[in-house]
């Protein structure tokens, strides 16, 4: 694997200008039942139950996590989930791992009450706000909190940044000749039948955002994601978009020999496809250098609310971001955790590097996008 930076290599200042941009932002069953009335389902703190001993005793009698759409491959969660489940006494139910943003709010919104609702949802900004207009976040503070950027947590706590990266172009370089180091490369005769997303940019924040980065690419703006359309419509006119979902599988199998998706995933493919022959090249394109965290937030409906809370608390720890880390993503924490010591320095030094200044829109400009993509994305591609 190598990660390729032409005119745009991530520098460790890059990291603190993505932390300052970040800025913003079946049927149901009687919402009382799964442990609401709980003093859990209440706590806004792990203070309000006693401390994290009563947290952890509270989960651990729960015994267990709803979570949705947690890709193993995706940033670490993989070892996230493992390494939850080997410090607790609790099983880790991941529902449709391969699933997307939408479909974990869909699971959220309509399981109100139900014991298979979702515990603890991670969603791209507009999806997490749509949340939060629906009521179903629940406030809560994980001990890191005051370590939290202003500009990376809402003022509520309703929600918080979690892993962040860019938006990146990971090529096979063994299937292709010239691997691509920018939008504008894309359209180029030679990918016909070879550029994909990791997704429906409708349903998927990483799909929606490499739309948003094309459109900063083609001269557009975070208030207009036009030209992002524009440009996979003349991608598919030249034959060269794959409407194939890019996931390890399709890359191994060459379906997908060039896919725009997050840096992290991205390295994280290369590193799992080296040994089995595939030299996975990543670059951040310097024409859409654009920049992006995930959140994450308890469900109000959690049927485990305990549990829900501990998992968050193990996601801010020091032993969480760290496995974000070592997945190539930069954790909401990363400049705190550099300063007192407690970052794997090894896995700092991993994280790609890039030079200028990347481009991350407010909760306002990313729903705007979304809509826009909503409304445009059929008629670009059929």
């Amino acid at each position: 694997m190598k990660a390729h930076h032409p005119r745009r290599v991530l520098t460790a200042a890059a990291l603190v200008g993505l932390t300052a941009l970040v800025a913003t932002g079946c049927g149901s069953a009687p919402d009382n039942a799964g442990g609401q009335n709980s003093k859990a389902a209440k706590a806004e703190s792990a203070a309000d139950l006693g401390g994290m001993e009563e947290l952890v005793a509270a989960a651990e009698k729960e015994g267990k996590l709803n979570v949705y759409a947690l890709a193993p491959d995706w940033a670490n969660y993989g070892e996230m989930i493992a390494a939850f489940e080997k410090k607790y006494a609790i099983e880790v139910n991941n529902e449709d791992p391969g699933g997307s943003s939408q479909g974990a709010l869909n699971a959220a919104a309509k399981r109100k009450g139900q014991e298979r609702a979702v515990d603890a949802l991670d969603l791209g900004t507009s999806y997490m706000q749509e949340a939060k207009k629906q009521g179903l976040l629940a406030p809560y503070k994980v001990k890191g909190w005051g370590d939290i950027p202003d500009a990376q947590k809402q003022p509520d706590a309703s929600f918080m940044n979690n892993y962040g990266g860019y938006i990146s172009i990971g090529c096979d370089a063994k299937a292709v000749k010239n691997c691509p180091e920018t939008y504008r490369d894309l359209l180029k005769p030679e990918y016909r039948n070879k550029v994909a997303l990791n997704g429906d940019p409708t349903e998927s924040s990483s799909a929606l955002a490499a739309v948003i980065a094309a459109s900063l690419a083609a001269g557009g703006s975070l208030d207009d994601a036009q030209p992002g359309l524009d440009f996979f419509q003349e991608l598919r006119k030249k034959g060269n978009f794959v409407p194939a979902k890019s996931t390890l599988a399709t890359i191994q199998q060459g379906e997908t020999p060039i896919s725009i998706d997050w840096d992290y995933l991205n390295l994280g493919y290369g590193q799992k496809l080296e040994p089995k022959g595939v030299d996975w090249q990543v670059v951040v394109p310097a024409d859409g250098l654009y920049a992006r965290y995930y959140n994450q937030g308890v469900n109000k409906y959690a049927p485990h609310p305990a549990a829900a809370r501990l998992w968050l608390e193990f996601i801010y720890s020091p032993e969480g971001q760290n496995i974000w880390l070592k997945g190539f993503s930069r954790p909401a924490l990363l400049e705190a955790m550099k300063k007192d010591g407690t970052a794997d320095k090894a896995a700092v030094a991993r994280i790609p590097e890039v030079h200028g200044t990347p481009q991350a829109p407010t909760a306002e400009q990313e729903a705007k996008a979304k809509e826009t993509v909503v409304q445009g994305w059929g008629k670009a591609v059929s």
